[in-house]
């Protein structure tokens, strides 16, 4: 019920603002128009600049690029030498965001074909039940309800590892296929079981070892440190774990502090500690190098270890993959209502003002107790990365833009970016997939994660970059 009063606040705030600028604001004819048809492509307004105003950032990346980014806007030169400041429509409108809805599904088709595939052929060797009885002193204590040695251990430990390595493509598969494995044992099949929350909640704070792609992304906008925010993004996602953990586990009545979990928890913190100590002995290009080299290394064994273990058994390996893969095009189409939705209701949120009237109140009240703008001008990444990856990606890179990829706010954002996961779109794929309407505590639980990853990122903005 939590993600069904979300969403009609979500439809119900953006049409109220969007008609509150409509009636009251200057230039605001063709909002409604862009609500619903729009393109992010699409021009909001234009408006001359005195180029004394423009901030020397501004001037800097005008001198080495043909767009600048400015507070919410965008600046260009023109050939007379005008500055000119345009602003683009946050996101889609409905209509083309029902059509991205889509086209993420048909691409999510292969990819799910692929996975699930393998997946086949690893149960039917016997693979998955290996990584259960492996895993199985562990999730026997986290997850009571699920018996020992489950397939639906082992699907977990995948979807796991792979959030750890930042494989996004293959984490979606194996989640998809843990959520199925435990809707066997659920009860009733329209409200998450204990397990189900348990498992979205430690999924969606999105524990990841290597920030590959906000790396990535720093390098291409030439940051002179580009991965002084790997230790940070560590630690706040280990953080928003446990965080997720614990409210979970209290409101399921499970002790945490057991010697088995205990001691789980620390072979982590270890195994993090050792790769930060690996890690900092590269360079920046050592760095890309090994992420992308374990990442893609790991994915390439998997495939491996699979096809020897059905050779090992003796199965029709073939035939076990077309048989798992199938799976791949059904359950992508029947997520397609779920994220359709959610997305629809997120672009409108955007695309009405809202997101920028809460940014703007958030400043207000930093700058009554005298805070630290700083943190505010890094937040629009927070705050959109529940709601949206991209958009999060987005809000980054201006911010990084704006003040500077090396700056305070520039690192934060970073952190932020890399400190929790899409909840939202998590939401949606997940628990559309195996048809749950009612995810009781999920929902909250997961913002609370994505909060203390939040609060954590900023603590650490200031260890390490003040």
């Amino acid at each position: 019920m939590a993600l069904s009063r979300i969403w009609t606040a979500f439809i119900l705030i953006a049409v109220l603002v969007a008609a509150f600028k409509f009636t009251f604001e200057p230039g605001q004819d063709k909002l409604f128009s862009q609500l619903v048809a729009g393109r992010n492509t699409d021009t909001m307004s234009v408006r001359t600049v005195d180029s004394t105003l423009l901030p020397a950032a501004v001037h800097q990346q005008l001198g080495i690029q043909k767009t600048a980014s400015w507070n919410k806007e965008k600046v260009y030169k023109t050939d007379s030498g005008e500055y000119r400041a345009f602003r683009l429509l946050p996101a889609n409108g409905v209509f083309e965001t029902t059509k991205d809805a889509v086209t993420l599904c048909i691409g999510l088709i292969g990819v799910m074909a692929l996975f699930l595939g393998f997946m086949s052929i690893a149960e039917k060797a016997g693979g998955v039940r290996f990584l259960s009885r492996i895993i199985g002193p562990f999730f026997s204590r986290i997850f009571p309800e699920v018996p020992k040695n489950h397939p639906a251990m082992g699907h977990m430990v995948m979807n796991f590892s792979a959030n750890l390595m930042g494989l996004d493509n293959a984490a979606t598969p194996f989640g998809i296929k843990a959520m199925e494995s435990l809707q066997e044992l659920n009860p009733d099949k329209t409200t998450a079981s204990n397990a189900q929350v348990m498992f979205m909640c430690l999924h969606a704070s999105g524990l990841t070892l290597i920030p590959t792609a906000i790396i990535a992304d720093r390098v291409s906008l030439k940051s002179a440190h580009p991965t002084d925010i790997f230790i940070p993004c560590m630690i706040a996602t280990f953080v928003a774990t446990l965080a997720a953990m614990s409210i979970v586990a209290f409101k399921q009545r499970i002790r945490l502090f057991q010697p088995v979990i205990l001691a789980w928890i620390l072979g982590v913190s270890a195994v993090i500690a050792a790769l930060v100590m690996y890690i900092k002995t590269l360079s920046v290009e050592g760095v890309q190098v090994f992420s992308s080299s374990l990442s893609n290394g790991i994915i390439l064994l998997i495939f491996v270890l699979i096809v020897l273990g059905g050779m090992y058994k003796k199965i029709n390996i073939f035939d076990a993959f077309v048989e798992g893969a199938k799976g791949g095009f059904e359950t992508a189409i029947r997520i397609i209502p779920y994220l359709v939705g959610l997305l629809v209701a997120i672009s409108l949120l955007r695309n009405s003002g809202a997101f920028d009237f809460v940014l703007d109140g958030i400043k207000v009240v930093f700058g009554w107790f005298n805070g630290d703008t700083r943190i505010v001008d890094a937040l629009p990444t927070a705050i959109i990365k529940p709601l949206s990856g991209s958009g999060a990606r987005a809000m980054m890179i201006d911010t990084l833009n704006s003040h500077g990829v090396d700056s305070f706010a520039g690192n934060l954002a970073s952190v932020f970016r890399g400190s929790a996961d899409t909840t939202f779109y998590i939401i949606a794929v997940y628990f559309g997939a195996v048809g749950i309407k009612n995810t009781r505590y999920a929902v909250g639980t997961m913002l609370l994660a994505d909060l203390a990853g939040i609060i954590t990122s900023v603590i650490l903005a200031y260890l390490f970059f003040a």
